[in-house]
């Protein structure tokens, strides 16, 4: 048996210790190399950037690789199975899996699945009109209709790639493109 929510504990640890927020953690089958191919996926981000560079990833990837080495050898086993680890930045279209990130991108269009029917409907594709924090209720419009869709039924949502989410992102770190020499070719 998989203990994901205690990978998930770990996971947030480590990248505190790092200085990152946690944004998600995911364990599926099927991965880009094969369907057989089990991946743990965790996502994190800089606070102050919303972002993490590659050498973020790097660390938290040794940090996660360690401690769930050190746990095995102690013998508390978190995954039965081999696995890939990938540790990542969330994206522009990144998922949207804490109340904070709805709050935070008000404004802006969300794919919203969910895992019972609401009105009707399990799916939702709009404007993210609001996010009530003591009601816990994310206000989305779509088609024109508001809807009030409780956090707690959210399955899985994610912000879609558009114009307006371009410009509202920060820039991605840029740190030692000056350092880039490029080849002239003879």
């Amino acid at each position: 048996m998989n203990d994901i929510a205690r990978i998930t504990e770990i996971a947030g640890e480590e990248a505190a210790s790092l200085g990152f927020d946690l944004v998600r953690v995911r364990y599926f089958k099927g991965g880009e190399i094969g369907d057989e191919e089990h991946t743990l996926q965790i996502m994190a981000e800089r606070p102050e950037t919303g972002q993490l560079v590659i050498d973020d990833c790097a660390a938290l990837s040794r940090r996660m690789s360690d401690r769930i080495d050190a746990l095995e050898e102690a013998g508390d086993v978190l995954i039965e199975e081999a696995y890939r680890l990938e540790v990542s930045s969330p994206g522009i279209d990144r998922p949207l899996t804490r109340a904070k990130d709805f709050a935070a991108w008000t404004g802006h269009e969300a794919r919203i699945e969910l895992t019972e029917l609401l009105e009707g409907r399990k799916r939702f594709r709009g404007d993210l009109v609001g996010f009530d924090a003591g009601q816990e209720m994310i206000s989305v419009s779509d088609d024109g209709v508001v809807y009030d869709v409780p956090f707690n039924l959210v399955a899985n949502a994610k912000l879609i790639l558009t114009d307006k989410l371009i410009a509202a992102s920060r820039p991605l770190d840029t740190s030692g493109v000056d350092d880039i020499v490029e080849e002239q070719e003879d």
